[in-house]
């Protein structure tokens, strides 16, 4: 069955279960009549309203980052998740609870993406433990069903920590038991566990000191009220969504159809305008008059470069108004305009695609990429941006994911890159601390295959933390557990600095940040800010104990000039003799710069 047909049947099928919901939860449970039992078409409702009500809340998640860095993504991760375990329930129907809770916790399971999705998927999937073979679902199945779904996630998480996501999920279970005590009343209860999880949400700063002194709540937690709270919503009539926020699945193919008709379609509202970025050669303008002129334009500006080259990035409604400018301040070249709400009509279809179709994977490989056969260890490394993904090839990565900050790859993609290696032992490098737990999901995954394959996932919490590991890989070492090691012992070898502009205002590790500085992280931890992005990165870099160090590698984001970084380049080989001084393209976004010294 090819995608189309694939794409219709999900089409299909979830026209069935509309004409199921006609009578939507309110009106079938009118206020003031008790809810003895939901059935199955009742627990997809529910299911639907959390998808959809999370779905128009998750950017409010996204921005309660603890760090002022432009890549707070756990309300994506969360929704992302959430979204394929909604198509999987479409895609399998069931006529039981138990059959709706198994296709949600098997489908977010696939698609979990993130810490705190892969947490999300474990909560379903206790949740779908206790409903096995249960026709419906009463006030105290779904108190037991809860707690499992709590210990469930607990257990995912080697060092558990209170004031997140699992507080918030244990509080929910406990709620939902003290209730279930006191009422068979199913919506008295849910009210119950919403209440809960939105005091546990409000109490996790008093838990985890570093929520505290950042001044937010707890992202994850946040987003799991979300999901409860839609279902709440559903249960008494009130909206959970604008009619745009979630589509049919038939709506998204016809959406599909008119794309690729361009011309013949329905134009999609004007909502995120234009992406617009070029260079100014021999500039006659200041370049901080240039990053003031341009920040007044539009969001996400960033101009970096000197007298001699400026590169500018903005996202501007009209395109006209950043290219006149650009025009009339120098020679531009290197135009790029990119229509992003066309752009994001085209990513929401191929995510329906991919998701109508069971993909599993959307790994990239190498054109010719190294030899490899069913006794030598495969490589399976996560990278953020072209340049990374050249820079692994070469150092013998045999596939490629495209992930990292802000757009963290899915179980499913891990596992299908995995799949398509021909040998039965793999090696995955994560290179990122919020796709680990993905990474291991996709391993566990796969040793249940007809065919299971052996895989170790080595902790790279950094991009440089997985080049220093990749550079010990030895494809004649047989022995896997010591191929792991050897590439393990790799990771402490390496310092990571991470430089970018913080995104709001901040007080972190002692560090007061403003909205639009310059800040620099070292291994994680805030530990520089300022105004210029070159003043910072060498701060950060002496700050990284340097000047003790062999090598100093730079590589450098996807709208940082080529010239602006060697320029950069330049002056630490300047600052820093005695050290070797390399500069390479990472094309990682966010970060202008990602510093590796060993």
């Amino acid at each position: 069955m090819d995608i189309q047909e694939q794409i219709e049947q999900t089409a299909g099928r979830e026209a069935q279960l509309n004409q199921e919901q006609e009578q939507d939860l309110a009106e079938k449970y009118p206020a003031g009549e008790p809810i003895i039992a939901f059935d199955a078409t009742d627990l997809r409702s529910l299911f639907r309203a959390a998808y959809a009500w999370l779905g128009h809340n998750y950017e409010l998640v996204n921005r309660l980052n603890v760090f002022p860095v432009p890549d707070g993504d756990t309300g994506t991760n969360m929704l992302l998740t959430i979204k394929s375990a909604w198509f999987n329930i479409v895609e399998r129907g069931g006529l039981t609870v138990g059959d709706v809770a198994e296709a949600a916790a098997e489908g977010a399971h696939h698609g979990s993406r993130g810490n705190s999705g892969v947490i999300l998927g474990q909560i379903l999937h206790g949740f779908s433990q206790s409903l096995h073979e249960k026709a419906t679902i009463n006030a105290s199945d779904l108190a037991a069903a809860l707690r499992q779904a709590s210990e469930a996630a607990y257990s995912a998480v080697p060092a558990p920590v209170e004031g997140t996501i699992l507080t918030v999920s244990k509080e929910i279970s406990l709620a939902a038991e003290s209730a279930a005590r006191k009422s068979r009343d199913l919506r008295a209860v849910l009210a119950h566990i919403v209440e809960a999880a939105d005091l546990a949400v409000r109490r996790t700063p008093e838990l985890l000191p570093v929520l505290k002194h950042a001044g937010v709540v707890d992202s994850g937690g946040k987003g799991l009220f979300f999901v409860f709270d839609g279902m709440y919503r559903a249960l008494t009539g009130q909206p959970v969504q604008q009619p745009e926020d979630v589509e049919s699945t038939a709506v998204v193919k016809a959406r599909f159809e008119r794309t690729v008709r361009k011309g013949h379609r329905p134009l999609p509202p004007v909502q995120w305008g234009f992406d617009v970025q070029f260079l100014i050669e021999q500039p006659n303008k200041p370049i901080q008059t240039i990053a003031s002129d341009i920040a007044a334009m539009g969001d996400c500006p960033l101009v970096e470069g000197d007298d001699h080259l400026v590169k500018v990035h903005v996202h501007v409604p009209d395109p006209g108004v950043a290219l006149s400018y650009g025009v009339k301040t120098g020679f531009i070249t290197d135009v790029i305009v990119e229509n992003m709400d066309d752009m994001a009509v085209v990513m929401q279809d191929q995510l329906v695609q991919g998701a109508a179709a069971g993909a599993t994977a959307v790994a990239r490989h190498a054109a010719e990429p190294p030899a490899l056969d069913e006794e030598t260890t495969g490589v399976v490394v996560v990278a953020p941006g072209t340049g990374f993904a050249g820079i692994f090839t070469d150092l013998g990565a045999h596939s490629i994911v495209e992930g990292g900050q802000s757009m963290n790859p899915s179980v499913a993609e891990i596992a299908g890159a995995i799949r398509q290696l021909p040998t039965r032992k793999v090696i995955v490098l994560p290179n990122n601390s919020n796709i680990h737990m993905a990474a291991q999901q996709a391993a566990k995954l796969t040793a249940k295959d007809k065919e299971p394959r052996e895989v170790k996932v080595i902790a790279t919490r950094t991009v440089p933390q997985g080049v220093a590991a990749l550079m010990a890989y030895d494809p004649s070492v047989t022995d896997l557990n010591e191929l792991v090691k050897r590439m393990a012992n790799q990771l402490d070898s390496v310092e990571s600095g991470e430089v970018t502009q913080a995104v709001r205002t901040a007080d972190v590790d002692g560090v007061k940040v403003q909205q639009g500085d310059m800040i620099g992280l070292r291994n994680g931890k805030l530990v520089s800010c300022g105004s210029s992005l070159t003043e910072v990165a060498l701060d950060l870099l002496h700050k990284m104990d340097t000047s003790g160090a062999g090598l100093i590698t730079i590589y450098y984001g996807d709208f940082v000039a080529q010239a602006a970084a060697q320029n950069f380049a330049d002056l630490v080989r300047d600052e820093y003799p005695d050290q070797d001084v390399e500069l390479a393209y990472g094309g990682q976004p966010h970060y202008h710069f990602i510093l590796s010294v060993e």
